[in-house]
Formats: structure tokens, sequence, C-alpha cells
């Protein structure tokens, strides 16, 4: 309750739109909690602007904005997607808004640190997890982490290749299976023995330990890891509500929602 009314708070000085508006939102799965939250405080003081929430792999929706599908707001997990709509004339330009980074989530009863995580990753008996790579940023994430860690001397020569190799992609490709409702997928699989070591975004892995109390949080070691840098673009033909809402993710409740989900800022 005290979470939602900072919100209201925070929302409550920008500019109310005009009414009867709907604006059209794809954005990253990981922003699904806040960006929720920082929806229902934007309607909340603009009465009759609904905020229609679709969340999925940026990837995919990339794919989808692109083939044709209307959307007013597009909030990526990585700069990349919605700079290549920018390129047109149709969407403005991209802009940081949150900044998150890559955390282990290992089973149960795995003997796992932040100093011994590199060496868990390259044992072959460990089923290591990863979401889909260029379908879902997390997955590209992910596989630069593996590229790092043997540009940085952290992995013999060929870790990058071998962990790329053995990676399992369970989330996040066009024919994954669809996340559970009103679950974490990365605890859920992890919970189920498909991955003994999955790598996700800290934000996430918070949520999952928290759903299964026996899951562990690893960090990852600062030298190897990899930030991620979520971007968002408007469309330019979009109704002011759009633009409005987009400031309030960079800098009003938005962003308070954000930091108070674990995110950091942009």
């Amino acid at each position: 309750m005290v979470l939602a009314s900072g919100l209201v708070a925070g929302a409550a000085g920008a500019q109310p739109v005009s009414p009867g508006v709907t604006v059209t939102v794809f954005a990253a799965g990981s922003l699904r909690g806040p960006i929720t939250q920082a929806a229902q405080a934007f309607e909340k003081v603009n009465p009759g602007t609904r905020v229609a929430l679709t969340f999925g792999a940026s990837g995919l929706l990339h794919d989808r904005i692109v083939a044709g599908e209307s959307v007013d707001l597009f909030a990526s997990a990585n700069m990349a997607h919605p700079q290549s709509l920018s390129t047109g004339s149709a969407w403005g330009p991209t802009v940081p808004f949150a900044r998150n980074a890559l955390c282990a989530l290992a089973r149960p009863g795995l003997t796992v640190t932040r100093e011994t995580l590199v060496k868990t990753l390259l044992d072959p008996s460990i089923k290591l997890g990863t979401s889909t790579p260029k379908a879902d940023p997390s997955g590209d994430y992910a596989f630069e982490l593996f590229e790092k860690l043997e540009r940085s001397g952290a992995a013999p020569a060929g870790s990058a290749k071998l962990l790329a190799d053995k990676a399992l992609q369970l989330t996040g490709g066009p024919n994954s299976p669809a996340p559970p409702v009103g679950r974490n997928v990365y605890g859920m699989l992890v919970a189920q023995g498909q991955a003994d070591v999955f790598l996700t975004y800290c934000t996430n892995a918070v949520l999952a330990v928290a759903e299964e109390p026996g899951l562990q949080m690893v960090e990852v070691p600062p030298a190897i890891n990899v930030g991620a840098e979520y971007g968002l673009a408007v469309r330019r033909a979009a109704p002011q509500a759009a633009q409005a809402f987009a400031d309030e993710l960079r800098s009003g409740a938005g962003q308070q929602a954000l930091r108070q989900a674990g995110f950091m800022a942009s």
C-alpha cells in the first residue's frame, strides 16, 4: 500500500493528458512489475486514460512491431531493438531509462559462490540455462558474458564456445513455452530441474528466490558481468499521452517503481 501511494504522489506532478485515450505499450517481460505499477498510477492521475500493456521478449515484440502491429511506446531490455525502429520516420529517438545486470540463479543444494561461479558454469555436469539470443536480450547478454570471461582471462581459451554450445536456451524464443501466468519462469525452470544454473537479470533472480525460497541468487563477478541498458521509443503519431507516460518512465512514478524493483538509473 505504501508503494502504491508513493507512485501516485510521483505521478501527480505530471501534466494531465486528454481523457478517453488508450496508450498501447510493448515492454520487456522483466519490466512487468514496475511498468504495471507505473501504468496504474498514470491512469489514476489521468482519469479516462488507459495504458494497455503487452509484455514479452524484446526481440519478439520488435518483430511484431515491424510486422505492422500498432504500438505507441516500446520499452526494450536493450537499446538496439528500439533504435532499429528509430532509423525511419515513424518512431522518435531511443532514450535510455534503466539499467540491469546479470545474476546466476542456482538450484538448491548446489555449492556455488561468486568466486566459484565460472568454474561451476564450465563444469560439464552442470545444466546451464539462458534465454534465447536475438529473440531476447537476456540471452544476448549471457552470450556476451561468455565472450567476456574468456577475453578477461577468467576462463581458458575456448570457454566461450564451450559455454555457448552447452547453454540451454529455455525461454524467450519464438517456440519457447509461454511463461506461466503469475509465476516466475526462471525460478520455475530451476526448481523443476531443467537447469542447475540460469543466467538472468538480477531483478528476475530476486523475484525467483522470493517465490522459490530454496533457490540461490549468486552475483556475477564485476570483472565479467554485463550491464543491460534499457531503451524506450515513442511512435511519432502516438497520442500525447504516450509521450507523457514515457516521461514518467524516465523521471516520474515509473522511475520510482523501477528503482524499487531493483533496476538502476540509466
